[in-house]
C-alpha cells in the first residue's frame, strides 16, 4: 500500500489522472447495464400476451420488404435481423441477466426475417410480368371470374389466355359494356372477343390507388375492355358455372322480387355482387362511414356463422338423446362452420370474405375448446393466418381496418373500467339497456376513431358520423335485413316469401335513408389530401402500443398516436400535382380552397384523382380561368405566388409543332416546364422539367413550391416486379432553329 502510494505521489499530474479514470466507479458496461435492466424489469414485469406481439414483427417483416426499393436492401434487412438474433443467443456477458430481452430479441428478429421472406417468395410465386405494350386484336379466352356491374352497365371478366406476342399463358382483367352478359356466359367457358388490352395502370399520382401492384399479386398482365359482342366458343358445364349459375340465378331472383332500386344492396348482402348498387347509395354509404356494411366481410359472416351457430344449439337441445350423447357446442360449431364455407363459397370468395371466414372458423374453434371466443391472442392466429396466405393485405386498408376493428373493440371490452361498468348488478331493465347502449356507443366512438385516420391515409376522406350511423345501422342489417332476406330466400322455395320480401324492402329504404340522412349532415365528410408514410406508421404505432397492452403502461401509445393522426390532419397539399402521361395536371390555387385542371375530363378517373390527391371536393375549374393564366391552343402559362415568389410555369395541351427557337425562349423565362410531348434539350427551365420522357421514368409527379419539394411515384415503388419504367431513349441531338418540336 505504501509502494501504491509513493508510486502516485511521485507520477506526473497526466499519469494520476489515468489512473483515476482506470479506477473510476463507472464504467461503460455499467452504463449500458442500467437500460438493459430496465428493459429486463418491464418485460418480467408487465404481464402481456405475447401472442399479438409475434404477430406484429411479422407484418414488420412484410412491411419493410414493401418500404425498401431493391434486393440489395431485402437482403441487408434479413443480415440485420439475423445478426439481432445472433446477438440474442450468443453468449455475452451477463446475458444470463437478460432472458426475457434475449427471448425478443431472438424471436421478434426471426418473426421479421419470416414475414420478409414470405411476401418475398409470394411474390416470385404468383407475381405475373405485365405485358410491355397496348395490344388491340381478337382474342380466345377461358373464363375464370365474372363481376355483374349493372350499376356501371358493364360486367367484368377474368380471362385466361395466350399472350400474341410471347405465347404465354396470362391472366387479363376485361370489361365488357352493356347489361346482362352473365346471362350469356358462365365461368369455365372459352370466348372470343375483340379488344384493347394494356399492361396495368401504375399510380396515377404519389399516394394514388396502386393498380399495378394489385393486379401483380392477383397474376394479373393486363387490363382492357372489349370492342364489340363477346362469343361463347365452347361451353362448360363443370363446377364453377354451376356455382356461377346459382350466384346469378339469385340475384335476377332477388331483383324480380324486390326492384332494381333496391337490389343492390340485397344482392351485395347475399352474393357479395356491388355492382348494381346505385352511385347516389353508394356515396352516401361512404360518406355516413357504412359503406363497409356493402361488402361481405367479417360483420355479414360473422352474423351468419352466429346465427347458424346459435339456431342449431337450440334446435339440437330440444333432443334429450342427443344432448346426452353429444357435445352440442361442438356439432353445432360444425354446422355453423359449413355455414360460412358455403356463405363465402356464394359470394364469390374474394379475399375480405375468405381472410373473415377464417376468424368465424377460429371463433368456432375457440367455443368448441371452452376458451374465449374473441381475445388478442385469437386475433393474433387469425391475423398470423391471412399474412402467411396473402401477405400482401397488411399494406392494404381492407386488412388495416378490419383488424384495427376488432383490436379496437377487444381493447375497450377488455379494459378494466369497461369491466366494472358493465358487471351484472340488480337493477331495472330499462337501466340494463341504457348501459348497454352507451357501450354499443363508446365502442363505436373507439371504433371509428381508431379507422379514421386508415381511412383518410389511403382514401383521403372519411365519415365525421361514423359511430352514430353504425349504431343504428350494423343492429338494422345484422339482425333485421339480413335475416329477412335469408328468410324470404326460404320461404320462396314454398311461395311463401312474398312478406318477408316487403319487410325486407322496408328495412333497405329505412337503412339508405339513414346514410343519407348522415351523409347530408354539415361537416359529414372530412377531406385531407395525401398525407406523409411516417406519420401513419407513428399513428399505426401507438395505436399497436394502445391496443396490445394493458394496464397504465398502455396509455404510452397514446401520445404517438395523436401525434401521427395529427401530422395526417395536417398535411399540407401539394401545389402542383402531373399524372404520369403528362396529360393531366392540377393546379392549387394558394390557400387551397379551389382545384385548376387542364383538361376537363367530367366526372373521370383523372378529375377524381386529382381532387382526392389536392384534398378538395366541389367542381375543379379549368386552367385557363386562373387568375392571369395566357393560353393559346399549345401552351398555358401561368404564374403561382407562394411565400413571396412567384412561380412562372408553362404547360403544353396541344400537339402541333412548335417553333424551337420560340419554345428555348419560352422555357427560358419559366421555372418549371410541363408537357405529354418529348421536350427538346433546348427546353431548359430554371427548376423543372417533366416531359414524356422524363413522365415515363418518374411516373406522376407532386410538387411543393414553398419547400421546392418533388415527389414522384417511382421513390414509392422501388425495384418491385409490377413498377416497371419505360426503357430510356436514346438522346436525340438538339434540333436546328426552325424545327418544331414533337
Amino acid at each position: 500500500m505504501g509502494n501504491l502510494g509513493a508510486t502516485v505521489e511521485n507520477a506526473s499530474p497526466r499519469e494520476a489522472g489515468a489512473a483515476a479514470l482506470q479506477h473510476r466507479p463507472w464504467t461503460g458496461g455499467g452504463d449500458l447495464s442500467r437500460p438493459l435492466e430496465a428493459i429486463e424489469r418491464f418485460l418480467s414485469g408487465a404481464g402481456f400476451d405475447r401472442g399479438p406481439w409475434l404477430a406484429v414483427a411479422f407484418a414488420a417483416g412484410i412491411v419493410a420488404w414493401f418500404a425498401l426499393p431493391t434486393k440489395a436492401d431485402w437482403i441487408g434487412f434479413l443480415a440485420a435481423c439475423a445478426i439481432v438474433a445472433v446477438c440474442g443467443v450468443a453468449p455475452w456477458k451477463s446475458a444470463r441477466n437478460y432472458p426475457y430481452l434475449r427471448q425478443a430479441l431472438v424471436v421478434i428478429a426471426l418473426l421479421a426475417i419470416a414475414g420478409c421472406l414470405t411476401v418475398w417468395a409470394r411474390s416470385s410465386i404468383v407475381g405475373e410480368v405485365p405485358i410491355e405494350r397496348p395490344i388491340v386484336g381478337t382474342f380466345t379466352a377461358k373464363v375464370l371470374q365474372i363481376e355483374p356491374q349493372p350499376a356501371l352497365e358493364r360486367d367484368r371478366l377474368i380471362l385466361s389466355m395466350r399472350e400474341p406476342v410471347t405465347g404465354r399463358a396470362i391472366k387479363v382483367r376485361v370489361n365488357v359494356p352493356g347489361r346482362n352478359l352473365a346471362g350469356k356466359v358462365a365461368i369455365d367457358d372459352v370466348v372470343r372477343f375483340k379488344g384493347r388490352l394494356m399492361p396495368p395502370a401504375p399510380p396515377m399520382l404519389p399516394g394514388a390507388y396502386n393498380f399495378a401492384r394489385t393486379a401483380w399479386f392477383s397474376g394479373i398482365a393486363a387490363s382492357g375492355s372489349s370492342l364489340g359482342e363477346i362469343a361463347v366458343v365452347k361451353q362448360s358445364g363443370g363446377g364453377g358455372r354451376k356455382l356461377s349459375d346459382m350466384r346469378r340465378a339469385l340475384a335476377n331472383h332477388i331483383r324480380a322480387q324486390i326492384g332494381d332500386e333496391r337490389a343492390g344492396i340485397a344482392t351485395a348482402l347475399v352474393t357479395g355482387d356491388r355492382g348494381g348498387i346505385m352511385d347516389a347509395d353508394a356515396e352516401a354509404m361512404r360518406d355516413s362511414g357504412l359503406a363497409h356494411l356493402l361488402s361481405v366481410s367479417g360483420l355479414h359472416v360473422g352474423a351468419v356463422v352466429g346465427a347458424v351457430y346459435v339456431l342449431s344449439l337450440r334446435v339440437l337441445a330440444l333432443s334429450t338423446w342427443l344432448a346426452l350423447r353429444l357435445r352440442l357446442p361442438v356439432a353445432a360449431a360444425g354446422i355453423g362452420a359449413l355455414a360460412g364455407v358455403g356463405y363465402t363459397l356464394l359470394s364469390g370468395s374474394e379475399v375480405p370474405t375468405v381472410r373473415s371466414c377464417l376468424g368465424a372458423l377460429l371463433v368456432l374453434a375457440a367455443l368448441s375448446l371452452g376458451r374465449e371466443a374473441l381475445s388478442l391472442r385469437m386475433l393474433a392466429v387469425a391475423a398470423f393466418c391471412v399474412m402467411l396466405l396473402w401477405p400482401e393485405s397488411v399494406t392494404g386498408p381492407s386488412f388495416q381496418m378490419s383488424f384495427g376493428a376488432v383490436l379496437a373493440l377487444v381493447a375497450v371490452s377488455t379494459s378494466a373500467p369497461a369491466k366494472n361498468f358493465m358487471q351484472p348488478r340488480d337493477e331495472f331493465l330499462v337501466a340494463r339497456v341504457m348501459r348497454h347502449l352507451a357501450m354499443l356507443l363508446l365502442t363505436g366512438l373507439v371504433i371509428d376513431l381508431a379507422l379514421m385516420p386508415i381511412g383518410l391515409f389511403h382514401f383521403h376522406r372519411a365519415g365525421i358520423y361514423g359511430a352514430l350511423a353504425n349504431v343504428t345501422a350494423i343492429p338494422l342489417t345484422t339482425f333485421v335485413v339480413m335475416p329477412l332476406l335469408a328468410g324470404a330466400l326460404l320461404l320462396d322455395v314454398v311461395g311463401a316469401g312474398g312478406p318477408l320480401w316487403w319487410l325486407a324492402q322496408v328495412a333497405i329504404d329505412l337503412l339508405t335513408a339513414i346514410a343519407h340522412w348522415f351523409a347530408s349532415r354539415p361537416a359529414a365528410v372530412t377531406i385531407l389530401p395525401a398525407g406523409q408514410n411516417y406519420a401513419f406508421v407513428v399513428f399505426v404505432a401507438g395505436g399497436l402500443w394502445l391496443g396490445l397492452w394493458s394496464g397504465k403502461v398502455r396509455w404510452l401509445g397514446l401520445p404517438f398516436a395523436l401525434l401521427g393522426a395529427g401530422i395526417l390532419a395536417l398535411a399540407e397539399p401539394p401545389d402542383v400535382l402531373v399524372s404520369g402521361d403528362g396529360r393531366h395536371v392540377g393546379l392549387l390555387e394558394p390557400g387551397g380552397k379551389r382545384l385548376f385542371v387542364l383538361r376537363n375530363g367530367g366526372e373521370g378517373y383523372a378529375r377524381d384523382n386529382l381532387m382526392e390527391l389536392a384534398g378538395i371536393e366541389g367542381e375543379p375549374a379549368l386552367l385557363k380561368e386562373w387568375p392571369g393564366a395566357r393560353c393559346n391552343p399549345d401552351f398555358c402559362a401561368v404564374v403561382i405566388v407562394k411565400t413571396g415568389r412567384a412561380w412562372r410555369l408553362l404547360i403544353s395541351q396541344g400537339r402541333n409543332g412548335v417553333p424551337e427557337r420560340a419554345l428555348a425562349a419560352a422555357c427560358d423565362r419559366s421555372d418549371i416546364v410541363i408537357s405529354d410531348r418529348w421536350l427538346p434539350r433546348s427546353c431548359v427551365p430554371r427548376w423543372f422539367k417533366a416531359d414524356r420522357n422524363s413522365l415515363s421514368q418518374t411516373g406522376g409527379i407532386a410538387l411543393n413550391l414553398a419547400r421546392q419539394e418533388l415527389t414522384t411515384v417511382a421513390q414509392s415503388q422501388g425495384n418491385h416486379g409490377w413498377w416497371r419504367p419505360a426503357p430510356q431513349p436514346l438522346k436525340r441531338p438538339a434540333r436546328p432553329p426552325g424545327l418544331s418540336a414533337q
